[in-house]
Parts: structure tokens; C-alpha cells; sequence
């Protein structure tokens, strides 16, 4: 029976989105004013994590928008295409709008996940999968799901790839602001991979 309580989040499940979200909002778009004053106001600490919080913190404080969206552009958008293409299907097969995409899409189905009009971008972007686990840890799209589910979603459409996206973007040619998203992602990547290991 239905009786209107919530779902409690665990805080360290809450601060799994965070991070997500975090990434999401860093990979979407480059980065306005408001985005990079976020990014300057981020703490870190002593832990490899952390280490990365203080480096994009300091990155960003050194960067105008201007200097954001020209290298924003010369990582992911590109005459014709950027440096790096942060879709599943190209890390997977080497070819974009492939299988990967279409196991994701019925997956997405079953979770009742829709895609956004709005965004253009196809659905194993990196950004739009850390969204979708965010929503999944928080109960964006009805109950939060289990930590069974998440964990199959993750290996099937997340960790089967994007460590080596954010360890190509770590050594990108032209990443500067983005090299350490490169690293916070990397590391959060083999974080969240370990406990899913351990909760199995």
C-alpha cells in the first residue's frame, strides 16, 4: 500500500549524483560565467579526488568564458569533429549510432527513461549517462533503483568505456581547463566501479 512516504537516499548515494551531476554539467555544454565560478568555489582535499576538486578549481580560475568555449569547442564540437568523441558507441565499436546505442535506448525504455527533446545529442553521450544515473541514485524517474540495477546499468553503458574517455581527455591535446574533469571522472569512474565490486 501507498502511504506518500519517500524512498530515503543514503547520503553517500547522494553524494554518488553529486558527483554525477557535477560531470554531467561539466561535459554538456562549455562552460558560462556562472558554471566557471562554480568551478572556482570548488573544495578539495588530500585524497586523489580531491587533488583533482583543487586542480579544476584552479583551472577554472584561471580561464575567461571566452578561453572555456574555445576550448570546449576544440575538444567536443571541432571543424567537422572534435579531438574526442565522448559517445559509448565510438569507444565501444569505433563507429557512432551503433548497437551499443540501441541496447542503451531499450534499457532506457525499460527504466522509463525518455530522452529530452531538446537535446540533439545522441543518448551514450557521457554527459547525458552521468545524468541518468544521477536520476536513477535520486528517484528522478520514480523510486530510486536498486543498487542491483544500477550496478548492471553502469557496467553495461558506463564502465565499459568511460574510464578510457576521461583518461583520453585527461592527456588531451588541447584540454587545459578539462584535463583535470579528465581526472575527477577517471578516478570517480574506478570508485564507483570498486564499491559496485564490493556490494556485489
Amino acid at each position: 500500500m501507498d502511504d506518500g512516504a519517500t524512498t530515503e537516499i543514503a547520503e553517500e548515494d547522494r553524494l554518488r549524483a553529486h558527483w554525477y551531476v557535477m560531470l554531467a554539467r561539466l561535459l554538456t555544454a562549455s562552460p558560462d560565467l556562472s558554471t566557471l565560478k562554480f568551478m572556482r568555489g570548488l573544495q578539495g582535499d588530500e585524497t586523489t579526488l580531491g587533488k583533482g576538486v583543487k586542480a579544476l578549481a584552479a583551472a577554472a580560475r584561471g580561464a575567461t568564458p571566452a578561453q572555456a568555449e574555445q576550448e570546449f569547442f576544440d575538444l567536443f564540437v571541432g571543424v567537422g569533429q572534435g579531438e574526442l568523441l565522448p559517445y559509448g558507441s565510438y569507444y565501444l565499436t569505433g563507429f557512432l549510432n551503433e548497437k551499443p546505442l540501441a541496447v542503451l535506448r531499450a534499457d532506457m525504455a525499460a527504466l522509463g527513461i525518455a530522452r529530452l527533446s531538446q537535446v540533439k545529442e545522441p543518448e551514450d553521450h557521457i554527459a547525458s549517462l552521468c545524468e541518468i544515473m544521477a536520476g536513477m541514485i535520486e528517484g528522478a524517474f520514480g523510486e530510486p533503483v536498486d543498487l542491483a540495477r544500477q550496478q548492471e546499468f553502469f557496467g553495461r553503458h558506463i564502465g565499459s568505456w568511460a574510464p578510457r574517455f576521461f583518461e583520453d581527455l585527461e592527456a588531451a591535446r588541447s584540454a587545459a581547463l578539462f584535463m583535470p574533469v579528465g581526472t575527477i571522472g577517471k578516478v570517480f569512474m574506478a570508485i564507483e566501479n570498486q564499491a559496485f565490486e564490493m556490494a556485489a
